[in-house]
């Protein structure tokens, strides 16, 4: 693997909005759900206060349709809400030790940023208020949403630099996932999106609640990066270290390689699980993808008709 791939690089954050024209943010929750593999209740987060009427759009929700003025325009108008007009986009990113790995094109640190990205200009390209929060074991730096034109390279300015910090002597747990979701819920408004980007390794019953919380006044959408040797060694003797300590491994022997993927394979079931139970699909990205193709994947089909 490349250096430049261990570690992240500003400019290629920046030229990732290219890539990012073509991304909606409105992702298809059936998409979405066949690949977490789990019933998903319909997205939440809308507000209640009446806006406006428009022309139904690709994507809109069906049952936002007005009728009586459909009917007097011959033609689809659907109901606007004011976190609809005003709404903000928060965008989430983990940079903590646990996304210090990868096998092949990119660490899942580096991964998380390229989606942050991805997300950072495709909401600014549509008109979208956007802030982020990024955190790491080490603390987090919190960015208000905002439609300025720089604010995108604020949020990447802000994800490299943390990327820039990680390492292995360096990984004392100070700052916890759940801290950041704490923050997030505090910094959200009601009506916002909330993207959150992460290996979810840190994830817990008080993550779940805070969640749970989360979406009853916002859109949540969960993407969880990863790198497929953490489900499944290929054969040899390995190394393991934290940084701190180290642990042998060999994989050779089939018993230890089988029980290896038989406990990752249990704890990536039950986060789905968990997400599920409260509404919420995960959107997995492997660090072997290109994280744009796949955002595009998980989108709306063109002449398709659903929530966002």
């Amino acid at each position: 693997m490349n250096q430049h791939r261990v570690y992240c690089q500003l400019d290629e954050l920046i030229q990732l909005r290219i890539a990012a024209a073509r991304l909606s943010l409105r992702f298809d929750p059936r998409k979405l759900q066949q690949q977490a593999g789990a019933h998903l209740s319909r997205f939440r987060g809308r507000g209640m206060d009446f806006a406006e009427y428009r022309p139904y759009q690709e994507g809109d929700d069906p049952r936002s349709i007005d009728w009586k003025v459909t009917a007097r325009r011959s033609r689809p108008f659907t109901k606007v809400f004011h976190e609809e007009v005003e709404r903000p986009i928060l965008i989430l990113v983990d940079q903590s030790i646990s996304l210090f790995f990868g096998s092949r094109r990119a660490f899942k640190s580096v991964l998380a940023a390229e989606i942050a990205s991805l997300l950072a200009w495709a909401g600014l390209a549509q008109g979208d208020r956007i802030g982020g929060l990024v955190f790491s074991h080490l603390g987090h730096q919190a960015l208000k949403p905002s439609r300025h034109p720089r604010q995108a390279l604020r949020i990447l300015e802000c994800v490299n630099s943390f990327n820039q910090a990680l390492n292995l002597q360096h990984s004392e747990v100070r700052f916890s996932f759940n801290d950041a979701l704490l923050e997030l819920r505090r910094i959200a408004r009601p009506g916002s999106q909330c993207f959150i980007v992460s290996d979810w390794r840190q994830f817990d019953a008080t993550s779940k609640n805070l969640l749970f919380d989360l979406r009853r006044h916002s859109q949540v959408l969960p993407f969880q990066v990863f790198d497929p040797l953490e489900q499944t060694l290929p054969p040899g003797a390995f190394r393991i270290t934290d940084g701190h300590s180290h642990l042998d491994l060999d994989t050779r022997n089939e018993r230890l390689s089988q029980g290896l993927k038989n406990e990752y394979e249990q704890w990536q079931n039950q986060l789905l699980q968990e997400l599920a139970s409260i509404g919420l699909a995960c959107a997995r990205l492997s660090t072997w993808e290109d994280p744009a193709e796949k955002l595009h994947q998980l989108q709306f089909s063109s002449g398709a008709r659903g929530a966002a």
